[in-house]
């Protein structure tokens, strides 16, 4: 029995066809950037956002050091409990099993989830190869028209973050206005140069721009970026509520709203 919720484009009834909105090709995004830069809020907002407007989307969660799940939305939110490590870990890796696998969320129809479980990390279950890896993206790719991949920090331990920043039709790249940042950057970018890293679709964001951090600024330090995420308090509680699906309601957060949507258009033309 499938995980999909009514309503989704997976319930053939006269409703769900109704609701339907015809979507482009398969489009992937990738979601990266340094540690703290905010790259996990991100992809949970945009796949939020996508949802609200009735696209049906997959978010991935790779992280196995701090599994991100648990931070989205309060467990009682989700209709079922399914972990991503028991599909990394299956002989083979069918589009049957990673439906089967998907969690729903019971207010959102067209979100569906994917992701380590609570008191899960890397060494919970057999340890999984490139193949794998390549084999999950490509049935995600099958099963939903937009599917965002959560990457984690750190890819040279990270087969599934490494190849979906390979496998990507487009990555955003966040990063904080610091040299620490910069830094981490700097170490891990050359560990993609020599695969297949498209540099050219990527889009570079810089993230958590306070208040006082001038615009001049932000592109001395960084270079130029394509779009530019502001701090917001509101999403800072929510992150430490453990309730990032929640809305952002406050006029304080209107500029974060209007960046995710532009960001929407821009990477996925709506």
């Amino acid at each position: 029995m499938l995980n999909f919720k009514k309503g989704s484009i997976f319930d053939r009834s006269a409703k769900a066809q109704e609701d339907f909105v015809d979507e482009p090709g398969n489009q992937i995004l990738a979601v990266w950037g340094s540690p703290g830069s905010g790259k996990s809020t991100v992809a949970v907002k945009l796949a939020k956002y996508l949802a609200g407007k009735k696209r049906n989307v997959i978010l991935l969660t790779c992280d196995m050091t701090a599994p991100m799940l648990p931070c989205i939305c309060p467990p009682a939110d989700l209709e079922c409990e399914q972990s991503l490590g028991s599909v990394l870990a299956a002989a083979q890796l069918t589009q049957s099993l990673v439906r089967h696998n998907l969690i729903t969320h019971k207010k959102y129809d067209y979100l569906t989830m994917m992701g380590m479980l609570r008191g899960e990390n890397e060494y919970t279950y057999p340890p999984y190869n490139a193949k794998q890896a390549t084999e999950l993206i490509a049935c995600l790719r099958e099963i939903a028209p937009y599917v965002i991949i959560d990457c984690g920090s750190y890819i040279a331990n990270d087969i599934l973050s490494a190849i979906a920043l390979m496998e990507s039709d487009a990555v955003l790249r966040l990063v904080n206005c610091d040299l620490k940042s910069i830094s981490y950057l700097s170490s891990q970018l050359p560990l993609l140069r020599d695969n297949k890293w498209d540099a050219d679709k990527q889009y570079k964001i810089a993230s958590n721009i306070k208040p006082n951090e001038a615009s001049e600024h932000v592109e001395q330090v960084l270079g130029s970026v394509t779009f530019k995420l502001p701090y917001c308090a509101e999403l800072a509680a929510q992150s430490l509520a453990g309730d990032l699906l929640a809305d952002l309601s406050l006029r304080e957060s209107k500029g974060f709203r209007k960046a995710i949507e532009a960001i929407s258009r821009e990477v996925f033309g709506c």
